[in-house]
């Protein structure tokens, strides 16, 4: 007996964290869309791709609706609330990083015309969490809140090459696709690549990532000396050329660095000591 009572006890528990999973599943999912282009998500979509009725969906959204994560368009779908960008800014502002290298960045961008990027890791990707651009930069495509495979960026080689040990095994565990015809899929190139980027200091998207978008980006480690992003300069391939690489290259390298002393990195001050100006 005291089993069966234990058991309906537990089953308002289950249900809630069910329904908590698809809410956030829900969120996810009109994110996703909405961030690809989709003006707003139908009920019938949300409906098909929780494999839910279309009342199961109304009654998971009702909450988010009244606390503005989600909101109704005029076709009756859903997009993204205000509630939903502010807990983003939120999540933003809490950022060190961002704070930190808003002033290298911008510095960067005026100096060089180019698009300048900040990243974060998580998993086996990077996330844009900050970009800048200038009058006369070429405009990107590059957004805010997405995310790329770190296989085909030079952030993602840029923290594969000085981050942890065990994350280019992780990257390469995951399926290569060629975005572009320059794309590096074999696993035996890219682990090469990796070589080369920790030997010269920055990583190298040479059109890997969008056809005629050329990319170099360096580590930016925090107080633990530990990386916790990278910062890169893009533009297209005609005016970012090949033989600039190297010299905007090592200038990416020392304003990670600043970046880096700034989060408080001991290595990064006497790296920064040790390099020429």
């Amino acid at each position: 007996m005291r089993a069966v009572e234990t058991n309906a006890a537990e089953a308002p528990v289950r249900n809630a964290a069910l329904s908590l999973r698809r809410g956030l599943r829900i969120l996810d999912l009109v994110a996703d869309r909405t961030r690809n282009g989709a003006p707003s998500v139908s009920l019938t979509t949300l409906s098909g791709e929780l494999g839910t009725s279309k009342s199961t969906v109304l009654r998971l959204t009702a909450p988010m609706l009244e606390n503005d994560l989600l909101r109704r368009t005029a076709d009756a779908g859903f997009t993204l609330g205000l509630g939903s960008l502010l807990l983003g800014q939120s999540y933003l502002e809490g950022i060190d990083l961002r704070a930190a290298a808003a002033p290298f960045l911008r510095r960067t961008a005026e100096q060089t015309g180019l698009t300048c990027h900040l990243v974060v890791p998580d998993g086996t990707d990077i996330v844009y969490v900050d970009k800048v651009e200038t009058r006369g930069t070429v405009r990107m495509g590059s957004r805010i809140g997405n995310r790329l495979p770190m296989r085909n960026t030079a952030s993602g080689k840029a923290m594969v090459a000085f981050g942890d040990p065990d994350l280019l095994g992780r990257v390469l565990a995951t399926p290569a696709t060629a975005v572009t015809e320059h794309s590096i899929t074999d696993d035996d190139r890219w682990r090469q690549e990796i070589g080369r980027t920790r030997d010269r200091g920055y990583g190298i998207d040479d059109r890997e990532n969008e056809p005629d978008i050329r990319c170099v980006a360096a580590p930016v480690l925090d107080h633990a000396n530990q990386v916790v992003g990278a910062m890169s300069i893009s533009g297209l391939a005609s005016g970012f050329r090949a033989s600039a690489v190297r010299e905007l290259g090592d200038g990416v390298v020392r304003t990670a660095l600043e970046i880096s002393v700034a989060l408080g990195s001991s290595s990064a001050q006497l790296a920064l000591a040790r390099s020429p100006r």
